[in-house]
């Protein structure tokens, strides 16, 4: 089933159906293009766009010696070539040095010049030899969603012959963007093409100028030639014609070129409100022609559309792997991601076997496409391959039991302004809120969902286009829903705040359990049925139920455990849960070490249970490389039994990557090092250490008796309530199954 919001694409062809329609199209390539020695279905290739520029300055050796590392063994290297004032051939990103350097050491005025009949102003390289540009030009980070930690080690310009000497890329991409520009200034980029191919292979040169590209075409054998095609209304400068309109004729392109590059949006174009269109057919189109297609402007951080829910992985699988193309290549600022998509995930197939060991739990379902704990959120997650779906449960004022992320319904409502005289301050938040317990169930069921935005402070919002979708469910309906899913191997329920609900006369954990016996979960199931609490004495009220899994929670970050905690621990849970910087330390989004505190508690056999995995880039830590894919690796590595996530989509499809059982795994599938970037920050740009987090002890751990429910007055002066029992309101149809037909219906609108 496919859910509103996402593109209804296959991103998961067999390698045999995959295969076998490359020969079919071999087949029909020969035939049209008479060319026998046509190679077809090769993996698409990697291109690091100035080296690892996603995280170092582009262009710089750090950026380049590090794609090399992380990146498929034939990674292709990209170098932007520019010409100075003595002729030399520079890797920069740009005509201007301000492309590349945000700490240039020049007094003097800028230059105004026409580039491609624009005005322009700037420093550019054309006005100062290379000695001055290594002297007053250091690299540095210039995209602000990066790190500029890096910029302290004040890496220099790299002439063309200095990053093929240093770096041994093991192939080379030159790209030529301005070839007109340099020709005004008397420098003749065909030359220094012609003098540096003698000493150094080049395996494609590209350029937007078909002039360049025909002049060039006679005296080059080896190198393919690429036409980069920009912004679809930029205009050509030799043909005076838009992008566009060339575009339209792929048989004259075929006349001066072996192939083309592309923005993506050329292939999966985008609407104004960044969600997908239909793809195109550019790239079965420039097929048929005999071209090659490269796609460009492949990053980790934004702009993503809303479809790939913030996993580049995906992105680059729906250029790859969609089940009527792929393109030839992707030219990206992060090519660990890429090599991880085309070696690892690439044709995986609907029916690829797990791989990794590994829990995938939800985090009040797929929160990060639809809000938290909705029908649409928890439909989601089953279809993206949860193994455990989860329920936090609070309770409404007449005794019901229900999934929401939390008790104060201003973090996932608009109660805020449907009720706003029944705010009040509680012990559960520092401030004041509108608590599930004021308001009845019926109450509740007329609120609007909001989807949460965790990273709103960078400006990265989840599917905006369903962000008040879906119906909130009462825990009957989940466990009622779970019954009828065959893929689940289990359901976590999240019990918190039962001591202050006790006060509000209402008892949440016998609620839990009548709510369980009556669907069926009181003696042994299939499903395996996990209770969750940061209160010990919650759990040790299910401790005689030898079927549950009690999962003890520390909501706070620690470095350590004592033994006599753990066994504590044990008295009354099955396993734990415990935050991401449990695990690695991180200062400043820094990675500074491991603890062993996973290794511990699984001496003592309490599998481990880490949260809170996401997918957007904020979410991780540099030494991650913005990819969320990388970072659970890195967690699994480590010997966590299981993740609590967003988007389980993510952490479902790592479990069956075909890269982490090979007896020398790449290294892109190869854990990060706790600490390693760390290392390459230079002492003056080092961040402050943070305060270490403290080690878990007996004390914290242990937990009074919960209270007896009190007795609780109802509304208007009613009788005094007996304790909450396990009756439901009758809701027919059940939320989830009307929610089912709503999904049926939103299908067929799409």
């Amino acid at each position: 089933m496919n859910v509103p919001g996402i593109v209804s694409v296959s991103v998961s062809v067999s390698v045999f159906e995959f295969s076998g329609f490359f020969v079919i199209f071999c087949l029909v390539a020969e035939k049209l293009l008479r060319e026998k020695d046509e190679k077809c279905g090769d993996a698409p290739q990697v291109i690091a766009r100035g080296g690892f520029s996603g995280l170092f300055p582009d262009s710089s050796f750090d950026a380049y010696e590090f794609a090399i590392q992380t990146s498929v063994t034939d990674v292709l290297v990209w170098c932007d070539v520019q010409l100075t004032k003595d002729e030399v051939g520079i890797c920069f990103p740009g005509l201007t040095l301000e492309k590349g350097s945000g700490n240039i050491n020049y007094s003097t005025n800028k230059s105004v010049y026409l580039v491609n009949g624009v005005p322009t102003s700037g420093y550019f390289t054309v006005d100062y030899t290379v000695d001055d540009l290594k002297l007053n030009v250091p690299l540095t980070q210039v995209v602000l969603s990066r790190t500029e930690y890096f910029d302290g080690r004040l890496s220099s310009v790299l002439t063309v012959d200095e990053m093929v000497n240093f770096v041994h890329p093991p192939r080379l991409w030159l790209n030529i963007e301005h070839d007109a520009f340099f020709t005004q200034h008397n420098l003749s980029m065909k030359n220094f093409l012609l003098s540096v191919s003698k000493k150094v292979d080049i395996d494609y040169i590209s350029s937007p100028e078909i002039s360049f590209l025909t002049s060039i075409a006679s005296r080059f054998k080896k190198p393919k030639l690429v036409f980069r095609l920009n912004q679809a209304t930029d205009v050509e400068p030799s043909t005076n014609q838009t992008y566009e309109s060339l575009l339209k004729n792929l048989t004259f392109i075929k006349t001066f070129a072996e192939g083309i590059l592309v923005p993506k949006t050329y292939i999966w174009p985008v609407d104004e409100s960044s969600y997908l269109l239909p793809h195109t057919s550019l790239v079965l189109d420039a097929h048929i022609e005999g071209l090659e297609v490269f796609a460009a402007d492949f990053v980790n951080d934004p702009p993503l559309s809303y479809n790939y829910s913030y996993d580049p992985v995906t992105e680059y699988l729906y250029h790859i792997n969609n089940g009527d193309f792929s393109v030839d290549g992707v030219l990206s600022d992060f090519p660990i991601s890429a090599s991880e998509a085309v070696d690892c995930f690439a044709h995986l197939g609907k029916n690829a076997s797990q791989q990794v060991d590994l829990l995938v739990i939800s985090n009040c379902g797929a929160s990060g496409d639809y809000p938290s704990c909705t029908d649409l959120a928890y439909t989601k997650a089953v279809q993206d391959g949860v193994d455990v779906l989860d329920c936090p449960v609070q309770m409404s004022s007449d005794g019901i039991p229900f999934c929401m992320s939390s008790a104060n319904l201003i973090e996932s409502t608009n109660v805020a302004q449907t009720f706003t005289n029944i705010s009040k301050k509680t012990p559960l938040g520092s401030g004041t809120g509108i608590y599930s317990f004021s308001l009845t169930w019926s109450q509740i069921q007329t609120l609007t969902p909001s989807i949460s935005n965790p990273y709103e402070s960078f400006y990265l919002y989840r599917n905006p286009k369903y962000k008040n979708s879906g119906h909130f469910m009462t825990l009957s309906d989940f466990l009622e829903m779970t019954k009828n899913t065959s893929s689940l191997s289990g359901v976590l329920i999240g019990i918190e705040n039962a001591a202050y609900l006790a006060q509000q006369g209402l008892g949440v954990t016998k609620a839990v359990e009548d709510a369980l016996m009556n669907a069926g979960y009181g003696n042994s199931t299939a499903l395996k049925i996990m209770i969750q609490s940061t209160d010990s004495s919650v759990l040790k009220k299910f401790k005689d139920r030898s079927n549950y899994e009690l999962v003890y929670w520390v909501d706070e970050g620690i470095r350590d455990a004592t033994n006599s905690t753990i066994r504590e621990i044990k008295t009354f849970a099955d396993s734990i849960v415990f935050g991401k910087s449990s695990v690695f330390s991180v200062t400043r989004s820094f990675t500074t070490g491991a603890t062993d505190v996973v290794a511990k508690l699984k001496a003592f056999e309490l599998p481990v249970y880490v949260e809170t995995f996401r997918n957007e880039f904020a979410s991780q830590a540099w030494d991650f490389y913005a990819d969320a894919t990388v970072e659970i690796n890195s967690y699994a590595i480590a010997g966590i039994s299981g993740v609590i996530t967003d988007f389980p989509k993510t952490s479902a499809r790592y479990k069956k990557n075909r890269c982490s059982n090979r007896n020398n795994p790449p290294s892109y599938i190869s854990p990060a090092e706790p600490g390693g970037l760390l290392k390459l920050v230079t002492p003056e740009q080092m961040p402050p250490a943070e305060a270490p987090y403290p080690i878990l002890t007996e004390a914290d751990v242990v937990e009074p008796p919960l209270p007896p429910v009190s007795a609780k007055p109802l509304p208007d002066g009613a009788p005094i309530a007996p304790s909450p029992v396990s009756a439901q309101p009758e809701i027919s149809p059940p939320v989830w199954l009307s929610s089912l037909a709503t999904l049926f219906l939103a299908m067929l609108l799409l």
